[in-house]
């Protein structure tokens, strides 16, 4: 049986939560998906995918961005998916993604105020701004994308994360998880990542 790695950085449960979803979604359509924190990953030499999942705060997770950046030799040699939760992402042109599958919670975008103009506080949660440094980190080997909803609790946030939230990105406190989305994109991985069994 193909094995799958969930993994996960989280700040308050929010993304570990949607990576667990995710995992027993593969698990339904008959691989093994196993979930861990990203600190505890040593190696993925054991798994035949790698699916990794990190809040935006003031982008994504500098955990992340360095993980892919460092193990992406590693990485490029089995299929891999990465999912972003986020409380904000205005309405914008998808970036040229070759060969990448980019799934949006459509529950998540707002249009922009002024029609074709972003305003300062929009220009931060844009498409294009998410994913530039994600897309120069991630592996050669990237076969699917993902934005969901996340859930914001500023009390679970370091001072200077909550003060970017509030002031420069404007997304306010709430639960924005829409379960049937992340449950339906969590049951198409096996295809995205083409592990079906021969």
């Amino acid at each position: 049986m193909k094995k799958v790695l969930v993994t996960y950085i989280t700040h308050s449960g929010t993304t570990r939560d949607v990576a667990e979803a995710i995992a027993e979604e593969i698990s339904k359509t008959g691989f093994e998906a196993q979930v861990f924190e990203l600190a505890e990953v040593k190696s993925t030499n054991d798994f035949d995918a790698v699916v990794i999942g990190a809040p935006m705060i003031i982008g994504w997770h500098r955990s992340a961005l360095n993980y892919l950046k460092t193990h992406k030799a590693e990485l490029a040699s089995k299929p891999v998916a990465l999912f972003l939760t986020a409380m904000s992402l205005t309405e914008s042109p998808s970036p040229e993604m070759q060969g990448v599958d980019l799934h949006i919670d459509q529950k998540l975008i707002t249009p922009p105020q002024k029609p074709g103009r972003f305003s300062f506080k929009e220009s931060f949660t844009t498409l294009k701004h998410y994913l530039a440094p994600v897309l120069k980190a991630a592996p050669t080997n990237l076969k699917a994308l993902a934005f969901f909803g996340g859930r914001l609790d500023m009390y679970r946030l370091k001072w200077y994360d909550a003060l970017f939230v509030m002031l420069v990105v404007g997304a306010k406190p709430g639960e924005k998880r829409n379960w049937p989305d992340i449950r339906a994109w969590g049951a198409s991985l096996p295809a995205l990542l083409k592990l079906e069994e021969k």
